[in-house]
């Protein structure tokens, strides 16, 4: 039986979906009841150009591909995939007849032309803008045709088309980043936008006008709850269709009536991320030692409740280009991590934590206050760490504190993607990106690393893509900027109510749509 707060959520829901007079505005009632799903994270925004929907991962835009339960592209607005010149440096992609954006204006080639311009707009503040740099122009030479010239030969550009596409007419003339367009937009994908209250909630209505058949239900509420243990309770209270929750909260459902636990393959790792400018962190010897002492399969096994595998690199095993010859041992060395400590000078203190020169083998390791799984891993590096004489304080705080301590200060990171490793890989460890934020935020730099990066997004070639990443993660390997842990299973409880749910790998990225309800506007449900 629902409780009165699930069932004043839904209502509210309702509400907002019934709320417009207009005829392209509301709703015709008959698709299924509308769905319920909490996720942690909260966009800033819900501008495509801004950052929202990364990789395509959008319930309210499409892009002019898209990826299918493969992760595939297939073509969205294009009609059909786009075509690349012999040369790489030209791609061609003719839009879809007949497709309306959520007001009934109709999409043009214009409109895809407007949204790459604005991205690469020095005024408008996009981080998208660093993934495009590869984009020299993009013409609209009819109202169905657009051509992409490339200033060099970028072998995964298809993959870029995913970006969202948004109305030139909303944003024509404006300041894009303080647009009323961020918080109300209007896109072409399944559903659109009826309300949003931060911090609460994300109210969706089905678009029954939806170029690719209209939804099966009726809209989707979208939760946002930052703090797991709380995202779990309401889930046991039954505010919720479905939630992301960590693993060992997820457990919790197992055998539970009306429940289902889903696990989901993905390419997100997490890491400690190990500044190189550090007095401690930066010493090869401490890396090295803290690599090996790190017990994985524990990890796995105790922090994950079995939802994971030991992590060695950033590219995951199950990628083309992953390089099997990196992976170390998923249990605890402390014999290699004592040599590496001792060959280097850092002998035991009287506390049992090493010193050299006078100075301990200490340091912070950060890592956000209400990630749980985060938290239980920060305190499991610590306790291996420990072990061998290398003393690390975990530290729990907001993204307001963490953000000006990256460069000097450890921290417990997430990424990945199950698409193109270029896509994290290069801003994430060339030097071009070393202290711009969370790209490179421990500053590695690696005259090795950044050729490799560079020959491989540059080659279409596969085996010489391939070879290109083997030389970086064996780099990466050696130099150790991260200490790569663990890659996870994403757990969420579902429903048993729920039907259509239809589970692909997943990346980092993934709170409102690029996640177990990607695909939601398939999903319908029971009373």
């Amino acid at each position: 039986m629902r409780s009165a707060r699930m069932v004043a959520l839904f209502a509210a829901g309702l509400l907002a979906l019934s709320a417009c007079s207009s005829p392209t505005d509301t709703a015709t009632g008959d698709g299924g009841a509308p769905l319920v799903v909490a996720t942690a994270g909260e966009p800033d925004t819900l501008n495509p150009v801004l950052n929202y929907g990364v990789d395509g991962g959008s319930l309210i835009f499409d892009g002019l591909v898209a990826r299918d339960e493969r992760n595939q592209l297939v073509p969205a607005l294009a009609r059909e995939l786009p075509t690349v010149s012999a040369d790489g440096r030209t791609v061609t992609a003719k839009l879809r007849d007949g497709v309306v954006f959520h007001d009934g204006t109709p999409l043009t080639a214009q409109d895809v032309v407007f949204t790459y311009q604005a991205v690469l707009d020095p005024k408008v503040d996009s981080t998208l803008r660093s993934d495009l740099d590869m984009l020299a122009s993009v013409a609209a030479p009819d109202p169905s045709t657009v051509v992409f010239t490339l200033e060099y030969a970028y072998a995964p550009f298809l993959q870029r088309l995913a970006l969202g596409i948004v109305p030139a007419k909303a944003l024509a003339g404006q300041d894009v980043n303080k647009a009323a367009f961020n918080r109300k937009p209007v896109g072409t994908g399944p559903y659109r936008v009826t309300s949003w209250t931060p911090g609460d909630r994300l109210v969706l209505a089905a678009n029954e006008r939806y170029w690719g058949g209209k939804p099966a239900n009726s809209g989707v509420v979208v939760a946002f709850v930052p703090d797991d243990n709380v995202r779990a309770q309401r889930m046991r209270a039954g505010e919720f269709d479905a939630a992301e929750l960590a693993p060992k909260l997820a457990s919790g459902f197992e055998g539970r009536s009306g429940y289902r636990v889903q696990r989901v393959p993905t390419a997100d790792y997490r890491g400690v991320m190990l500044p190189m400018g550090g007095p401690v962190t930066g010493d090869p010897a401490v890396r090295k030692a803290l690599n090996a002492a790190v017990d994985r399969s524990a990890m796995v096994a105790g922090v994950l409740g079995g939802a994971g595998e030991p992590a060695f690199g950033p590219i995951p095993p199950t990628s083309e280009f992953a390089d099997p010859s990196i992976a170390g041992k998923p249990s605890a060395d402390p014999a290699a991590a004592t040599a590496a400590l001792d060959a280097a000078g850092w002998k035991p203190g009287p506390d049992g934590v090493r010193v050299r020169d006078g100075r301990p083998a200490a340091f912070s390791l950060m890592y956000p206050a209400t990630d749980s799984l985060r938290k239980e891993l920060a305190l499991a590096v610590t306790a291996d760490a420990r072990k061998v004489g290398i003393k690390i304080t975990p530290e729990g705080l907001t993204w307001d504190a963490i953000t000006p301590r990256m460069k000097s200060d450890a921290l417990v990171m997430g990424f990945g993607t199950p698409y193109d490793p270029d896509f994290v890989s290069f801003k994430l460890f060339t030097s071009t990106f070393a202290g711009q934020g969370f790209f490179n935020p421990g500053s590695y730099r690696s005259a090795l690393v950044d050729q490799a990066l560079r020959d491989a997004r540059a080659n279409a070639d596969p085996a010489a893509r391939k070879a290109a990443y083997a030389t970086f993660q064996k780099q990466l390997a050696t130099d150790l900027p991260w200490v790569f842990l663990t890659y996870l299973q994403h757990t969420y409880v579902v429903s048993d109510a729920v039907e259509g749910v239809a589970p692909r790998v997943e990346p980092h990225e993934h709170d409102v749509a690029n996640s177990l309800w990607w695909n939601i506007h398939t999903w319908t449900k029971t009373s």
